[in-house]
């Protein structure tokens, strides 16, 4: 394998989790490996956690006595769950280019 085939077949992985001052996180890597491991792992428990709390929205947002506290915090939760799955979106729509 000559040096352009292996570099086309290494490409950077947008991380799932954020650097120490806010800053994506790449990964060089040929999609194999335990990072890569940790990432899916990752990226998985945060998709599924999205669904719960939309769950549990759903249900607050019809809850007339929930109280304006309850609707921030589940608005807050909402908030960084959709930055997740934006940005694993990110990531796996950047590993289907060929």
């Amino acid at each position: 394998m000559d040096d352009d085939t292996a570099t086309d077949r290494q490409s950077a992985r947008l991380l799932p989790w954020l650097g120490p001052n806010g800053q994506p996180c790449y990964l060089s890597t040929d999609g194999h490996g335990y990072v890569t491991r940790v990432a899916d792992q990752i990226e998985a428990v945060q998709l599924g956690m999205g669904a719960e709390v939309l769950t549990l929205a759903r249900h607050l947002v019809t809850d007339r006595t929930a109280t304006a506290e309850e609707l921030r915090f589940t608005a807050s939760r909402l908030s960084e769950c959709l930055a997740d799955a934006l940005r694993v979106a990110e990531s796996r729509g950047g590993r289907l280019r060929p």
